[in-house]
C-alpha cells in the first residue's frame, strides 16, 4: 500500500509533465504577444529619459547629454519631442554646457558630438521599431527569430512571478543577426521580462589593424513591465561598452532610458462641411 501514494502522485504531475511548452512553441508566442503589444502601445503617451555618457579611459567624464522627451503615436511607430535637454563637454578641465543634441563645441574634429549623437539616435529611436529600440538588438519577433537558435535553460520564479529562462545566439551564417544573450519570459503570458544581450560577432583581426578600431564589453539589458491584458511596456533600457578608433580616439561609453508616465493618447475627430452646398 506504500507504494499506492507515489503512483497517484505520479500520475497527477504526467499531465503537466506533457504540458511542458517547447522552447520552440514559447518563442511563437512570444512572437505573436510582440505584435499585439505593439500595436497595443500604439494607443498610449509617455514621458522618455534619455541619459549618454562618455567616459576617458582614466574614468574622467568627457560628455554628458540628458534629454527628455513626449513620445506618441503615429500610424507607422512613434514620434518623439524633446522637451528638455542638458549637454556638458569638457574642455581643458572645465565642462562647457550646450542646449543641442550632439553639438559641436568650437573644435576641428569633435568626434564625441558625431558619436553621442549617433548612438543616441540608433538606439533609442530606431524608425523601424515600434517602440524605439533597436529592432535587431532584442529577437523577438518572428522575423528576427528566424535568424536565432533558442535554448530553454530552465524556469525560476522571478519577481514574483513563473519565467522561462531562455538563452538565443545566432544561427550559422545567418545574415544581421549580431546578438547573443538570455531572456526572461512570463510563463504565464509568454512575454518578456527582461532580455539580455551582448554582441556575438568578433571584430576581424585585419579591421582591427587596418582602422585601428576595436569594441569590447557591448550589450544591452531591456526590461518590461505589465501596464494591462496583454499590455507589455519597455520601461528601462540601458547598456555600455568600450570603442576604440582611429588609434587615438578610444571612450568608456554607457547609455540609459526610462519610459515612464504612460496615459491613453486623446482621439480627436474632426468633420469639416462643404459650406458652399448650403
Amino acid at each position: 500500500m506504500n507504494g499506492v501514494p507515489i503512483i497517484l502522485f505520479a500520475l497527477a504531475i504526467l499531465p503537466a509533465m506533457a504540458e511542458e511548452p517547447s522552447v520552440d512553441q514559447i518563442m511563437a508566442r512570444v512572437a505573436e504577444n510582440q505584435a499585439r503589444a505593439q500595436d497595443m502601445r500604439r494607443a498610449y503617451v509617455y514621458n522618455q529619459k534619455i541619459l549618454a555618457r562618455f567616459h576617458r579611459t582614466n574614468g574622467k567624464l568627457a560628455r554628458e547629454e540628458k534629454s527628455e522627451y513626449l513620445v506618441t503615436p503615429t500610424p507607422a511607430g512613434i514620434e518623439k519631442k524633446l522637451t528638455h535637454f542638458e549637454g556638458k563637454v569638457e574642455r581643458h578641465g572645465q565642462f562647457v554646457s550646450y542646449d543641442e543634441p550632439g553639438k559641436e563645441i568650437n573644435i576641428n574634429l569633435d568626434i564625441d558630438g558625431d558619436l553621442i549623437r549617433d548612438m543616441t539616435g540608433d538606439m533609442t529611436a530606431d524608425k523601424e521599431s515600434k517602440d524605439g529600440l533597436a529592432h535587431d538588438m532584442f529577437p523577438l519577433t518572428a522575423k528576427e527569430q528566424a535568424k536565432y537558435i533558442f535554448t530553454l535553460e530552465g524556469q525560476e520564479v522571478y519577481r514574483g512571478r513563473q519565467i522561462y529562462r531562455v538563452s538565443f545566439r545566432p544561427k550559422p551564417h545567418a545574415e544581421d543577426a549580431e546578438w547573443k544573450g538570455e531572456a526572461l519570459i512570463d510563463a504565464a503570458e509568454c512575454q518578456p521580462v527582461m532580455v539580455s544581450t551582448k554582441f556575438a560577432v568578433h571584430i576581424p583581426m585585419a579591421v582591427k589593424v587596418l582602422l585601428g578600431t576595436d569594441i569590447k564589453g557591448l550589450g544591452f539589458t531591456v526590461t518590461y513591465e505589465k501596464f494591462d491584458d496583454g499590455l507589455w511596456f519597455p520601461v528601462s533600457y540601458g547598456g555600455e561598452f568600450h570603442i576604440r578608433a582611429v588609434f587615438f580616439y578610444a571612450r568608456n561609453m554607457s547609455i540609459s532610458m526610462v519610459n515612464s508616465g504612460f496615459t491613453r493618447a486623446k482621439v480627436s475627430t474632426k468633420i469639416a462641411y462643404d459650406m458652399s452646398e448650403k
